[in-house]
């Protein structure tokens, strides 16, 4: 019950404006969230680069209905990845773009809908990423995004093949859709989804999360791309070494990722074991939604956050 009242708050307007109007301890954003700026997010790829992992920036923002905002959210992830490239983080530092930050909400229809926004606006950040020597995942978004997305990605793959995309396991849909994308060249994140999902497409119970996960994770690992396992589960980070192996995946054919800040330890350790591991990096002033979601995913984290609230540190 915790859980879904975190992530119903997660989009609720008059919750964002009462906390981000509170003062947080900066500690409390700080553990999931490097800064707002693009200095704070080089500065934090180039640390984790030094530590051998590899990086997945996230400019936060979703939702956007203004079209002046997403032009300028798509401006960001061409100037970060400009960036990344003349300080020599590429390609170990990729971007993860949110197609809903960059138009796919706008109203309009034919060439003026959002998705065809959205998809300029994308083809943009795919070429500036191509040129910085690197890639774009599309992230997933709530489930009534899905389709619209999938589409996206199928058109900029036809000249941005390297496109990622993610999937989410607690969608019953899902593993059809990873069947749908583990083909030669497809890079795949499968995450278990952070959004609140009534239960007519998505298992609500945590075991049926982790089954459907593991499913998923098979046909990606028996599949010709490229599988990104996106999970801080040590059962799962063990089960999906397990199925490299029983699938012959050589090194560097598959990766693990986590989040920033979440299990610092294991990211290294998993490293230091030879397994390609890269951390979701994400920065920007819109940490609200981000934020609430990490912690409907921990709510233990929730007595840390409550207590920064009343903070006037």
């Amino acid at each position: 019950m915790l859980r879904q009242a975190l992530l119903a708050v997660s989009r609720s307007e008059r919750v964002r404006d009462l906390v981000t109007a509170t003062p947080v301890s900066a500690a409390v954003v700080a553990r999931y969230v490097p800064g707002e700026t693009t200095d704070d997010a080089i500065d934090a790829t180039r640390r984790l680069v030094d530590d051998g992992l590899q990086v997945s920036l996230d400019h936060l923002g979703e939702d956007t209905t203004d079209r002046e905002q997403a032009g300028a959210a798509a401006a960001a992830y061409v100037n970060v990845l400009g960036l990344l490239a003349e300080q020599g983080l590429t390609p170990a530092a990729e971007v993860s773009l949110k197609l809903s930050a960059v138009g796919q909400a706008l109203p309009g229809s034919g060439p003026r809908s959002g998705e065809r926004v959205a998809l300029e606006h994308a083809r943009a950040v795919c070429r500036a990423a191509r040129n910085a020597g690197t890639t774009v995942t599309l992230d997933m978004e709530d489930h009534r995004t899905t389709d619209s997305t999938l589409r996206v990605l199928r058109e900029l793959r036809q000249d941005f093949p390297e496109t990622g995309a993610v999937l989410q396991a607690y969608l019953r849909r899902t593993e059809a859709d990873c069947r749908d994308l583990a083909v030669e060249g497809s890079r795949v994140r499968l995450c278990k989804g952070a959004y609140r999902e009534p239960a007519s497409v998505a298992f609500q119970n945590r075991l049926e999360v982790d089954r459907s996960y593991v499913r998923c994770l098979k046909v990606l690992m028996e599949g010709d791309g490229y599988p990104m396992v996106a999970t801080h589960d040590p059962r799962l980070v063990a089960i999906a070494a397990e199925l490299a192996a029983r699938a012959g995946r050589e090194p560097g054919s598959w990766e693990y990722q986590m989040l920033y800040g979440v299990r610092p330890e294991e990211q290294r350790r998993l490293r230091a074991e030879g397994h390609t591991v890269r951390v979701y990096v994400p920065y920007g002033a819109e940490w609200y939604g981000y934020l609430m979601r990490r912690l409907a995913e921990r709510p233990a984290n929730l007595t840390f956050f409550l207590r920064s609230l009343v903070s006037r540190s």
